[in-house]
């Protein structure tokens, strides 16, 4: 979603196997982009759109591990031979896995910090030198969480929350750094929201009542539709964000708001 309205959108998605990325890469096609979807693995029940964007040339699946900085800048360099320069990034990949601090291993822990923050690094810096190398500035979006800036009531959470808080700084850093080229970076906060990542720490007879909970937590008493974040990451993508920068939008029914942090 450029601002620069001849040009036809070339939208990098990381994550897109799932959840908001995936969301947010069908959505995009819905609105004419062409796409460049990475993720580990394919989607496991692709859409009819992604089918037909495949056909049409307006698709790109690339398979993906945004910890590996090879893989990361193959991925765009592919996105950009195939699908024309690029002129957005949403870096949505991201992990969670809910051990305690203390039974925390470090080999979880920097797996966290290198798929959601790093990751996230190595996705923004190979969409600046995209932008850079076309001559064209673009935007890019990130995925934070409302763990970025308060902490949950539950436990659990010290690799993802410290990741996210990451994220949410790393988008303020970039903002500054690359504004006088009028290259755009910032966040889109989802609280609960309806995705894999959203039930994988939660055992399977606790899911009925976890939902419950969170439910009446959530001023909104519903968790979010991956859909909803991805409209609000595709917004801050577009022209009419054009002078927003440096900004966490939050998507997350009121739950800062509200000072609830259970999910």
């Amino acid at each position: 979603m450029p601002a620069d309205s001849n040009r036809r959108s070339v939208v990098v998605i990381t994550g897109a196997s799932s959840g908001i990325g995936h969301a947010a890469a069908t959505l995009a096609l819905r609105r004419g982009a062409r796409v460049a979807a990475l993720g580990l693995a394919p989607p496991s029940a692709p859409t009819g759109e992604w089918s037909a964007a495949e056909k049409a040339g307006d698709l790109l699946f690339a398979e993906c591990d945004v910890r590996v900085e090879g893989d990361v800048e193959a991925a765009f360099a592919r996105a950009s031979a195939a699908l024309g320069p690029v002129t957005g990034a949403i870096c949505s990949a991201g992990i969670d896995t809910g051990a305690p601090s203390h039974e925390l291993s470090m080999e979880t822990w920097q797996k966290v910090l290198e798929t959601n923050l790093t990751g996230t690094f190595l996705t923004c810096r190979a969409a600046i030198r995209s932008f850079r190398e076309s001559g064209h500035p673009g935007a890019i979006v990130c995925v934070s969480s409302p763990w970025s800036f308060v902490a949950p009531r539950v436990g659990g959470a010290a690799a993802y929350a410290a990741s996210k808080g990451g994220v949410s700084s790393l988008v303020r850093a970039l903002a500054v750094e690359y504004a006088g080229a009028g290259i755009r970076v910032n966040a889109v906060t989802p609280g609960a929201t309806e995705t894999e990542l959203m039930w994988a720490n939660v055992a399977p007879e606790d899911l009925a009542s976890t939902r419950v909970k969170i439910n009446e937590e959530v001023p909104f008493g519903r968790l979010a539709d991956p859909e909803e974040p991805a409209r609000a990451a595709l917004w801050l993508l577009g022209p009419e964000a054009g002078y927003i920068t440096g900004a966490n939008l939050t998507c997350d029914g009121g739950v800062l708001a509200a000072g609830v942090l259970t999910a």
